[in-house]
C-alpha cells in the first residue's frame, strides 16, 4: 500500500491527573499531579511554538502565533521514555479578532536523545523544571511509544476525558511497534506491521470526525469498499460532544495507490499515443463509488431539497467564488460566467434533488486498488471546511465531480517538465482525461448511481465549485500547480 495516500470486553482504567514521573527515576509510588503536567507543558511551550509552523499539517502558516493555551494534558506513559498527550489551542491575532485552532500533540520525553528519529521530529531540550535537560520530540516517530498507543486502543483504556474505544471482534494485538508514515499529509499516520494503520487527526474540532462516522457506518453495514474500523479514541472538550482524535483501520499491504496508477498510465502516453487501459479501472472505480453512496444513503440520513434550499446551495457556491476572487484576482475575468452556472441550479427540474452523506474530498489519491477491487479512504472531507459543514448531506454527484477533477490533474502531469507549449502532448493529455472521465461516469451509473450525464447543469456547477476550491488551495500551497485548476475554470466558463 502506498504511503502517499495514507495519511488506516471493555477495560476501563482511570488514571490520576498529572505528569509522567521524572525521566530516569522509578515510577513505582510516584504521585502524578496536575501541577506536574502544568509545569511540563509550560516548559515545553517555547519549543512547541518554534516547532509547530514547520509541520506539514499545521494550518496557521504565514500567521504569527499570539497565544498557546493548553486545553488538556494526559500522561500515557511514565518513566524514561515518557509519553504525554496534549491538546493545545493555538491563537493568531489579538483582542476580539483573535482566532484559534486546537491541535493534537503526542510528545515523547527521553533523558538521552532518541535514536532513529529524524531531526524534524525533535523539538529540543527542555530547560528548567523536573525534566531539565531531557529531549522533547514528536512521539509519532517513536516505535516504542506508538506501540504503547496501540496497547491503549487494544485494552479500551480511559484517562479522564480521554477514551480509547475498539470495535467488537477487532482482534487488536498489544505488542506491535508502530512506524510513522513518510507521506506528506494534513494528519499523521502510524503503521503497525502489515495489520493496522492509525490516523492521528492533528487539527481538532468538537464532534465526531466524518472519517470515523462514515467509516463506522460502512463497516457496520458490511461494505468491502473501505478498510474496516478496528478502534478509535476521543476526548470530550469542555461540554461539547467528544472530539475524534484518532482512527485505527485495517491496513491494506497489497493495495496500489490510484493516483500512482493513473500517473503511470499517463507517463506511458509519451511512448504510446494510445489512450491506455486505465479506463477499465476508471469504470470499476466508478462502480465502487456508487456502491459506497448506496450504502451511505441506506444507513445515514437523506433529504430532498426544495427550490429555496437549492437557491441556498447555489448561493453558497457563489459566496465561495467571491471569496476566491478576493484571494486570487486571476479569477475575476471568469466571475460572471461562473455565477451564471450557479444560477442555473435554480431551474425547476432540480427541485427535489436528493442529498446524502458523501465522501466529501474524493480523488484518485483517496482510492486504492486491491486484489479484491477498489477501496476508498479518508472520509474526512475537505479539511479547510468547518466540521459541521463537512457533516452536512450533499448531492452525491459532488464526489463524482471531484473525481473528474482528479483525472484532469493526472493528465496535466503529461505536460510537466515540457520546455514549452506542446500541442501534441496537450491533445494526448486531454484525450486521456476525457476517456477516463467518461469511463468513470459510466461505471458510476452501472453501479446504481444517478447518471451524471443526465444532470449537466448540476455537474458543471459542482465541478466549478471544486475547481474554485483548488485555485485557492494551489495559490496558497503549490503555486506551480495553479494553471491546472485555472485551465478547468477557463474550459467550464466557456460551456455556460
Amino acid at each position: 500500500m502506498s504511503e502517499t495516500s495514507r495519511s488506516q470486553a471493555h477495560v476501563h482504567r482511570e488514571s490520576p491527573d498529572g505528569a509522567p514521573a521524572p525521566v530516569g527515576t522509578r515510577t513505582a509510588g510516584v504521585r502524578r499531579t496536575a501541577a506536574g503536567v502544568s509545569e511540563l507543558v509550560q516548559v515545553a511551550l517555547p519549543l512547541i511554538s518554534a516547532w509547530l509552523p514547520t509541520q506539514r499539517w499545521y494550518a496557521g502558516k504565514g500567521r504569527a502565533i499570539t497565544g498557546l493555551h493548553p486545553v488538556v494534558g494526559t500522561p500515557l506513559q511514565v518513566g524514561d521514555p515518557a509519553l504525554l498527550h496534549l491538546l493545545l489551542r493555538v491563537e493568531h491575532g489579538g483582542g476580539a479578532a483573535a482566532q484559534g485552532d486546537i491541535y493534537q500533540l503526542l510528545l515523547g520525553i527521553r533523558s538521552q536523545p532518541p535514536t532513529g528519529i529524524g531531526p524534524q521530529a525533535v523539538l529540543g531540550r527542555l530547560a528548567g523544571g523536573t525534566y531539565d535537560g531531557a529531549t522533547l520530540y514528536d512521539a509519532v516517530h517513536d516505535p516504542e511509544l506508538t506501540g504503547r498507543l496501540l496497547e491503549h486502543l487494544a485494552t479500551g483504556d480511559r484517562f479522564g476525558s480521554l477514551s480509547f474505544r475498539r470495535t467488537p471482534g477487532s482482534g487488536l494485538p498489544s505488542n506491535i511497534p508502530g512506524r510513522a508514515s513518510t507521506a506528506e499529509q494534513s494528519n499523521s499516520s502510524v503503521i503497525y506491521d502489515t495489520s493496522f494503520i492509525l490516523k492521528l487527526f492533528r487539527r481538532i474540532s468538537p464532534g465526531t470526525n466524518p472519517d470515523l462516522e462514515l467509516s463506522l457506518a460502512l463497516s457496520r453495514a458490511g461494505s468491502t469498499r473501505i478498510p474496516r474500523v478496528a478502534a478509535w479514541f476521543e476526548s470530550r472538550l469542555e461540554r461539547s460532544e467528544p472530539a475524534t482524535l484518532g482512527l485505527l483501520q485495517r491496513y491494506l499491504p497489497d493495495a496500489e495507490d490510484g493516483w500512482e496508477l493513473a500517473l503511470d498510465q499517463v507517463a506511458r502516453l509519451k511512448g504510446d499515443p494510445s489512450p491506455g487501459n486505465f479506463a477499465i479501472e476508471a469504470h470499476r472505480l466508478g462502480r465502487a463509488t456508487a456502491e459506497v453512496h448506496r450504502v451511505l444513503a441506506r444507513t445515514m440520513p437523506t433529504a430532498r431539497l426544495d427550490r429555496e434550499r437549492i437557491e441556498l446551495l447555489a448561493g453558497a457556491m457563489a459566496d465561495r467564488l467571491d471569496s476566491a476572487v478576493a484571494a486570487v484576482p486571476g479569477l475575476l475575468r471568469y466571475r460572471s460566467a461562473l455565477r451564471a452556472a450557479f444560477q442555473q441550479l435554480t431551474a425547476d427540474h432540480l427541485d427535489g434533488l436528493q442529498v446524502q452523506r458523501i465522501h466529501g474530498d474524493l480523488h484518485l489519491g483517496q482510492a486504492m486498488r486491491t486484489p479484491q477491487g477498489w477501496v476508498l479512504l479518508d472520509f474526512e472531507g475537505e479539511p479547510a471546511k468547518p466540521l459541521a459543514e463537512r457533516r452536512l448531506p450533499q448531492p452525491a454527484l459532488r464526489d463524482v465531480a471531484a473525481m473528474l477533477r482528479s483525472f484532469d490533474y493526472a493528465a496535466a502531469h503529461l505536460l510537466a517538465g515540457a520546455p514549452g507549449p506542446d500541442p501534441e502532448l496537450a491533445h494526448l493529455a486531454s484525450a486521456w482525461a476525457a476517456r477516463n472521465r467518461a469511463a468513470y461516469c459510466a461505471g458510476y451509473t452501472a453501479g446504481g448511481g444517478d447518471d451524471p450525464t443526465a444532470s449537466p447543469e448540476l455537474m458543471r456547477a459542482l465541478e466549478i465549485d471544486k475547481a474554485v476550491y483548488e485555485v485557492v488551495y494551489e495559490a496558497r500551497h503549490r503555486p506551480s500547480w495553479l494553471p491546472i485548476p485555472l485551465a478547468a475554470i477557463n474550459r467550464l466558463a466557456l460551456t455556460v
